[in-house]
């Protein structure tokens, strides 16, 4: 994995920084696992705003992924790695002993013409989809379950990877990229490895114009508006407008605002460490 530098041959090359995409084998997905993608622009169904700073964008087509890896015993053959408009990590296209053909998350080090397999009894290698109950301590792993057969929520970015580090009773121990450790249930699944594009957080755009290539539009800053629009809006001059707060009211910057009585805070074994 590289990134790409351009000659300043122009004020947007001048500081650009992109992905070598030199992983990357095929540049057409696979017909059948592709579905269309509307987008609102921010809009309800009656046309109003309802969420600021969305627009625009380059028109894509969704992939879809499998977070579940429920074909279980069966091996499949990595054919491609491809790049996922819809996500920062890049997926790999499997193509089962079956001829089923699925997307995954691909993980780093995965190559094309590699053999991954989900399941009991699979080797914990790089692709493989296993229980927690049969990782190994201190593996490293990703695209984990919080649920058993709840499709994987977390561990999906690129470049992520959380950690095996302790069994007891029904639950695994986890720690977690933001550095944060929890229980997990050991009939939950994880994928062996870090996910792919690990560079992912050091491309620059280069200019304003590709963050509206992405759909974001140009956001405003609270303390620039006026009192009517935002609660640290007005006052004279360079005014600081107080403490940080939402367009709501809600304070913001350091402000808790997980419940004190969720139901998930007892698999919570240690925050995730603060900035």
């Amino acid at each position: 994995m590289a990134l790409r530098k351009y000659r300043p041959v122009t004020p947007g090359t001048r500081f650009k920084l992109v992905n070598d995409f030199d992983v990357l084998t095929a540049s057409k997905p696979e017909k059948s696992l592709v579905t269309s993608i509307s987008k609102s622009g921010g809009r309800n169904n009656t046309g109003k705003m309802t969420m600021r700073y969305i627009g625009g964008g380059h028109k894509k087509a969704y992939r879809e992924v499998d977070f579940k890896r429920n074909k279980y015993d069966v091996p499949a053959l990595v054919k491609t790695i491809e790049y996922d408009p819809n996500r920062t990590a890049f997926i790999a296209l499997l193509n089962y002993a079956d001829g089923e053909k699925r997307y995954i998350l691909a993980p780093q080090g995965l190559k094309v013409g590699q053999t991954v397999v989900a399941g009991k009894g699979a080797v914990p290698e790089v692709g493989n989809a296993l229980f927690l109950s049969e990782i190994p301590l201190g593996a490293i792993i990703h695209n984990l379950e919080l649920q058993p057969g709840q499709k994987a929520s977390m561990i999906r970015s690129a470049g992520a990877y959380g950690q095996l580090i302790a069994r007891e009773g029904r639950y695994a121990t986890i720690k977690f990229p933001s550095g944060e450790t929890r229980l997990v249930l050991l009939e939950c699944k994880a994928t062996i490895g870090a996910v792919s594009n690990p560079d992912h957080n050091l491309q620059i755009h280069g200019k304003a114009g590709v963050s509206r290539w992405q759909g974001r539009r140009p956001r405003v800053r609270g303390v620039v508006m006026n009192p009517v629009d935002h609660p640290m809006g007005g006052g004279e001059g360079r005014a600081s407008g107080g403490h940080p707060r939402s367009r709501s009211g809600k304070a913001a910057k350091g402000l808790k605002t997980r419940k004190l009585k969720n139901l998930s805070n007892k698999f919570i074994v240690e925050r995730r460490k603060k900035k």
